[in-house]
């Protein structure tokens, strides 16, 4: 196994319905249920937020096809081992035909293909079919790996366990609007909640994952990235690239690339800029520790 570059952008892949839904949020696990799972199957709508658990423990990722009799053999191997693990593992199931943007983000050239995330970056696992006792060696290497980089303790399962409140109703209708595509009826039910209740936090952080969804979901990142790297004065092109490093993952760059251009501007561009970080702190998270070290730099540019 080794360590590769960070994973390339995978066009809209943001989580909103983890907003409210405790669903992928990593939390500490009791021992495993009868039933309890921690195996899903991803689409670009779940893979950021299964991308962020990957901060706690091993994040593998399973490309394949149902008409593949090979991968679908090796995925049940998977879910039994990773679901034995009780939630020290995680694994995600993409169907590389039905998501060919989440294969194209890991350069799959064959399937099946097997790839773990360990703080978010790439770590080949073995391409093609593998049993139960070459995968639990392969397991055990990547357990040391991810004590190593300082991850550890477990996760809640993704089903089998207790059952979650109810959301909110206008949220619940914003996460059906996100389901459907149709960013535009769910940014109006966050709206009318925040107008409801003006201190709904996770309605606010919801407009913005919303409005980003919809800024991004027609950009095509290399050509976002010549723009950007052909006019470095294009305040657009250089809003777009950040909020495509953001979808993909790429969270300290993207914030990296905003604090320079505020540096670099003034007036209504530079507090363009600003606000754009501020909504973009709030997506990935007050709490996070990239966000703490950019609002430092950001605060130094300011002031």
């Amino acid at each position: 196994m080794s360590e590769e570059p960070t994973i390339p952008s995978s066009r809209g892949a943001v989580d909103l319905s983890a907003l409210s839904s405790h669903r992928l949020q990593a939390t500490d696990a009791t021992a495993p249920e009868a039933g309890a799972t921690w195996t899903m199957e991803l689409d670009e709508a779940a893979f950021q937020q299964f991308v962020a658990l990957s901060q706690r423990v091993p994040a593998i990722v399973s490309l394949g096809s149902p008409r593949v009799p090979a991968s679908t053999e090796l995925d049940a191997s998977l879910r039994k081992l990773v679901d034995a693990r009780g939630g020290t593992f995680v694994l995600g199931l993409v169907d590389a035909e039905a998501r060919p943007q989440i294969a194209q983000a890991f350069q799959a050239q064959q399937i099946p293909l097997v790839v773990a995330l360990v703080n978010g970056q790439p770590v080949p696992l073995f391409q093609g079919p593998a049993g139960e006792e070459q995968i639990e060696q392969v397991f055990g290497q990547l357990e040391q790996l991810a004590a190593q980089q300082g991850l550890g303790g477990t996760v809640p399962p993704f089903a089998g366990a207790a059952a979650e409140p109810a959301l909110p109703p206008l949220h619940q209708k914003a996460v059906d609007a996100i389901e459907e595509g149709d960013y535009a009826a769910a940014e109006a039910a966050y709206l009318q909640a925040l107008n409801e209740k003006p201190n709904d936090h996770e309605a606010q952080v919801g407009l913005y994952q919303v409005r980003l969804l919809s800024r991004t979901q027609n950009m095509d990142l290399n050509q976002a990235r010549a723009e950007a790297a052909s006019n470095p004065d294009d305040l657009n092109a250089q809003l777009n690239v950040a909020d495509l490093d953001i979808v993909g993952g790429h969270v300290e760059d993207a914030f990296s690339r905003l604090v320079s251009l505020v540096s670099r501007l003034a007036d209504e561009d530079r507090e363009r800029v600003r606000r754009r970080l501020i909504e973009l702190y709030a997506v990935i998270g007050t709490n996070d520790p990239r966000v703490a070290a950019s609002r430092q730099k950001l605060a130094r540019v300011l002031f």
